[in-house]
């Protein structure tokens, strides 16, 4: 069966929006970008389903650009707070069915919540979170955050374990973790059976609470 696509716009086209805006688009959806800088519709006039320029502050301009009509929106405005707001509202008005929005700052990020945005995002914080945990234990190639402190993490296997059955590092029984698989290359296993048996460079992928992760990964 065939992935079915979304629809997205993205409005701000700066270095956040473009980078979101042009993986959206590999991955096979349709996405429009928007921004008010004829520049930047250009540079991405050719790598999206369609560009335009547009002053989002105003509902009618949106209407009539078809936006309402997007499964997905993600605001991207960079520092113009005013107009991310106002922008919000709008496609609040408009129907849209899921709108990110990109925040400024913590408080620009609680007026967001309040007019209804269903997500919020501080790039900076989320990625500066992000490579804290990656610095703090090598072996953890990457994690995503699920909230109410849960992780899922990457845990790569050091050369000593190699040869180590996966049930003796006592996942499920010494640490209170899921073992949800385990890449191997770009191969997945399920390595459920505790007699299977790891190699170096292998990558867990666990699920947890993030202290009982950390403390396994101190473990390996």
């Amino acid at each position: 069966m065939a992935k079915e696509t979304r629809s997205f716009a993205v409005i701000g086209l700066g270095a956040f929006g473009t980078a979101v805006a042009t993986e959206l688009a590999r991955f096979g959806n349709q996405v429009i970008g928007v921004d008010l800088d004829e520049r930047r519709v250009a540079q991405m006039a050719s790598s999206l389903s369609s560009a335009v320029i547009l002053d989002t502050t105003d509902e009618a301009a949106l209407r009539e650009a078809g936006i309402d009509q997007y499964d997905v929106a993600l605001i991207a405005i960079g520092r113009d707070i005013q107009a991310s707001i106002l922008t919000t509202m709008n496609l609040k008005l408009l129907g849209i069915g899921t709108i990110w929005v990109k925040a400024s700052n913590k408080t620009h990020h609680r007026i967001l919540s309040k007019l209804g945005a269903d997500r919020v995002i501080l790039p900076e914080q989320e990625m500066g979170r992000h490579i804290a945990q990656m610095l703090n234990n090598p072996m953890v190639q990457d994690y995503v955050s699920l909230g109410n402190g849960f992780s899922v993490v990457n845990i790569v296997i050091p050369e000593r374990l190699s040869g180590t059955e996966i049930g003796a590092l006592g996942i499920g029984r010494t640490h209170d973790l899921r073992l949800l698989g385990l890449m191997r290359g770009t191969e997945y296993r399920a390595a459920s059976a505790p007699g299977f048996r790891l190699e170096t460079d292998d990558k867990l992928i666990l699920l947890g609470k993030r202290a009982e992760l950390r403390r396994f990964g101190d473990t390996l």
